[in-house]
């Protein structure tokens, strides 16, 4: 990560737009914590703790230290920010209790969807169903499970889902490990949440692009800014028409800590930017100008066909987010500048 002054002062700015005294002094444990989407949630709260004085107790739960030590060198050391062991597929036993958790670990990249369809589909339902157990065990306030524009499934028409709109998945397709396994998950929060009072609350992020986007990221905005970054032209693989909703990074950080911090028990709320609703063609073509390249196209392997998601519109709609007082700070044109001039260096 390049803790660069832009960066710095983009953490700035999406903790300050946040009220975090609900959580000050608190703890809260996070899986997940070195992807492109919870580390910037993570250094956002370290930014506060640091600027704010927030105090906040941050549990960095991986499978190892080396994974958390790495990316987040620039905080690694103070005493509010602790590595935790955890992996997906066994029983958790942190040995404390926390106030909160959000669980974002999964294998969340179409390369993995396609090679290992099955621990996706497993992590996905026994990761979270550990944790359940565990904030019920130790009483945490709250446990914010980070789910997947894909849990809707296909439908005929270009209007946005809203959060109650479900369509087809085909569940005998090996790819449909990860929206399975994400329809599952939510499920199970809800009903811990009926049977065990437990309170749990539910993300849905579309498609997240930004500069914490890590190396074997295989999505097609990752793959696209190492492309151009590398100075080559962006190759790519279908005509690009499927419509995305597109979030910036930091923006889908504090998306998730506004529903974590006010949104309402047992529910779910899309994180979608609605000035960033386009097509894969039209995301490419943005990063393709900042960065003086040009767009080309090559017929998919089958291998990589299999990985693409089967939703031609995964478009969101985001007013229940908004009510809650959340707006994007980043448009389309500015995220991916940004992105490219924090990964640029």
């Amino acid at each position: 990560m390049n803790y660069c002054r832009k960066y710095f002062e983009e953490l700035e700015t999406a903790a300050k737009s946040l009220d975090l005294s609900e959580v000050n002094g608190k703890s809260i444990v996070i899986t997940g914590g070195s992807g492109l989407i919870l580390s910037s949630l993570v250094d956002i709260l370290c930014w506060a703790n640091i600027n704010l004085d927030t105090n906040i107790n941050i549990y960095l739960a991986a499978r190892t230290e080396n994974e958390i030590s790495e990316r987040f060198v620039e905080y690694y050391g103070n005493s509010w920010l602790r590595y935790v062991h955890y992996d997906a597929l066994k029983p958790v036993d942190f040995g404390f209790r926390t106030d909160f958790i959000i669980h974002g670990a999964s294998n969340a990249h179409p390369a993995a969807y396609a090679t290992e369809p099955v621990e996706t589909l497993l992590a996905n339902i026994i990761g979270i169903k550990e944790l359940l157990d565990y904030a019920h065990e130790c009483r945490a306030k709250r446990v914010l499970y980070i789910s997947s524009s894909e849990v809707y499934g296909k439908k005929d028409d270009a209007r946005p889902y809203l959060e109650n709109d479900y369509g087809f998945v085909d569940i005998l397709n090996p790819r449909a490990c990860y929206p399975s396994g994400k329809r599952a998950s939510e499920t199970l929060c809800a009903a811990y949440t009926q049977e065990y009072g437990l309170d749990t609350v539910i993300v849905r992020p579309g498609h997240i692009y930004g500069p914490t986007a890590t190396i074997s990221d295989s999505r097609a905005t990752a793959q696209f800014m190492r492309d151009v970054l590398a100075g080559n032209d962006i190759v790519m693989k279908s005509s690009g028409t499927q419509l995305r909703s597109y979030c910036y990074s930091a923006d889908c950080a504090t998306a998730i800590l506004t529903v974590m911090l006010n949104g309402k028990e047992c529910e779910a709320y899309n994180i979608s930017n609605r000035d960033s609703v386009i097509s894969i063609r039209q995301i490419a073509e943005k990063i393709a100008e900042v960065s003086g390249r040009k767009v080309v196209f090559e017929i998919p392997s089958d291998a990589e066909q299999s990985s693409y998601n089967m939703m031609d519109n995964s478009s969101l709609d985001a007013q229940k987010l908004e009510a809650l007082g959340w707006k994007a700070l980043y448009n389309c044109e500015n995220g991916v500048r940004q992105m490219y001039e924090i990964m640029k260096g």
